[in-house]
């Protein structure tokens, strides 16, 4: 009788331990993971290869505009003024890293309304939201990201749960 309380107790461990990992490991792993309000759009952050990417989603424009025709008519490479902004990775070179770390230093964003390139920083903030800082000889500026719960529904439409 022994070996069976302590076997069954040993089981409740493993469980328990194997819980607490997985509430810890996705914790950590989804600080800057997820869907992101920004001024001007929706982005998607997500572990893309070894890095951090974030895909615009979708983007805020005037009634009857459709959003998937708003070009990236600002960027500097003349040959890729033609392409939706919708779809279009804002960062570069901030390595994947699965921890709780809340700043990011020394990768790169897209300003798709100047079309260029700016050395930048991510921050989480006390308050959740995501401080994304651009900059360019020594001037930095920034704008801060409110994270947004989007749930996928079972026919693959999104909806938006405040």
């Amino acid at each position: 009788m022994e070996l069976f309380k302590t076997s069954h107790i040993r089981k409740y461990l493993i469980l328990f331990f194997a819980f607490c990992s997985l509430l810890l490991h996705s914790k950590e792993s989804n600080l800057i993971e997820g869907y992101w309000l920004t001024s001007a759009s929706i982005v998607q952050i997500k572990k893309c290869k070894d890095e951090i990417c974030a895909t615009i989603e979708h983007i805020f424009v005037e009634e009857g505009v459709d959003p998937k025709s708003v070009l990236d008519s600002n960027n500097k490479k003349n040959n890729l003024k033609n392409r939706p902004l919708i779809g279009v990775n804002l960062l570069d070179g901030f390595k994947y890293i699965e921890s709780s770390k809340n700043i990011l230093k020394n990768g790169r964003i897209y300003d798709p309304g100047r079309g260029r390139v700016f050395k930048s920083n991510l921050y989480i903030l006390e308050n959740g939201n995501l401080k994304v800082e651009g900059c360019f000889m020594g001037f930095c500026g920034h704008e801060e990201w409110q994270p947004l719960k989007v749930i996928i529904n079972d026919d693959g439409t999104r909806s938006l749960v405040m």
